[in-house]
């Protein structure tokens, strides 16, 4: 069969991870994580990774599995630093014969793998660990120094565009508007596993305890520990809320539910307006056997 890349994504819940895998074994595949906290080590509860429950290899039932559970809590990766591994499995894949196949839900990684980013200036430890301590100490009077145009809240953006101001006296939004360099899949066929809105609901309520029995507690612990931003995982923050005593095991349960519902339907948002999917598979209303046969015909003759 014609080697293609894939590009397999979806709310979170959906299946796409299982979808993704039953997909690697029919056509010789290999699984690149797009995910953006499945990549750390050390919270595959908390991240949903196909690694939580088991131990993290290379390999998952004879399927070679990339990216997954790479790096310590303590180390920060940009996007240009992810297309950079990115690649590299990309082109190993094809190198070998197999068929790479990128699964995740972070749009910025998927958007960064079809269309690339734009060029970014290097940044000095001293201006990261400045912007950093400004933001934390005060976001909102760093906010006040960026421009208007610039509409993130999260700490970690808002860090980043004041890292580039800091060394470069431009502002972020300048570098985002010059042309983008560096895709690594723009002709990827991309596929979207997608589910009823209520069955959904469903999974990611019966799905939440179950993360939390697996081990997920101790997951927490070690973000607390290791002083990774919590706010960047959902369920991390509520876990983390929990252990310091804020809040109780039923609210953060009910919160961290509520949460994961609110961000599923950014994605849905997301995958509607920016995806543009070549498949739509419905575990649902689609057979996989069905689905299958159309990508190999496709694949064959496209």
């Amino acid at each position: 069969m014609k080697q293609n890349a894939y590009i397999i994504t979806g709310a979170t819940a959906s299946g796409k991870s299982d979808f993704a895998h039953r997909l690697a074994q029919h056509i010789d595949g290999v699984i690149i994580n797009c995910d953006s906290v499945q990549i750390y080590r050390g919270i595959e509860n908390i991240s949903a990774s196909p690694f939580a429950g088991r131990d993290v290899t290379d390999e998952i039932d004879g399927v070679p599995y990339r990216l997954f559970s790479i790096l310590p809590l303590n180390e920060q990766i940009s996007v240009g630093d992810y297309l950079n591994l990115a690649r590299a499995e990309y082109n190993n894949a094809i190198t070998t014969g197999k068929t790479p196949i990128f699964v995740g839900g972070t749009g910025y990684y998927i958007n960064a793998l079809i269309n690339g980013i734009s060029p970014m200036p290097d940044i000095s430890d001293k201006n990261r660990e400045k912007a950093r301590k400004m933001v934390a100490d005060n976001i909102e009077a760093v906010r006040n120094m960026l421009p208007d145009d610039f509409a993130a809240t999260d700490p970690q953006r808002v860090a980043r565009a004041l890292e580039v101001f800091l060394e470069t006296g431009r502002h972020l939004t300048e570098y985002q508007n010059a042309p983008r360099v560096g895709a690594v899949v723009p002709d990827a066929k991309k596929i979207l596993v997608s589910l009823d809105t209520n069955i959904l609901r469903e999974r990611i309520a019966a799905r939440i305890p179950q993360m939390l029995s697996g081990g997920a507690l101790a997951e927490a612990q070690l973000i607390l520990d290791s002083g990774w931003d919590e706010n960047r995982a959902i369920g991390a923050s509520q876990l983390c809320k929990f252990i310091r005593g804020e809040i109780s095991e039923y609210d953060c349960i009910q919160n961290w539910i509520t949460k994961t519902n609110q961000y599923a339907k950014r994605q849905r948002t997301w995958f509607r307006t920016q995806f543009m999917p070549d498949y739509i598979y419905n575990s649902q209303d689609t057979d996989f056997d069905t689905i299958l046969e159309t990508i190999k015909h496709d694949s064959i003759t496209g």
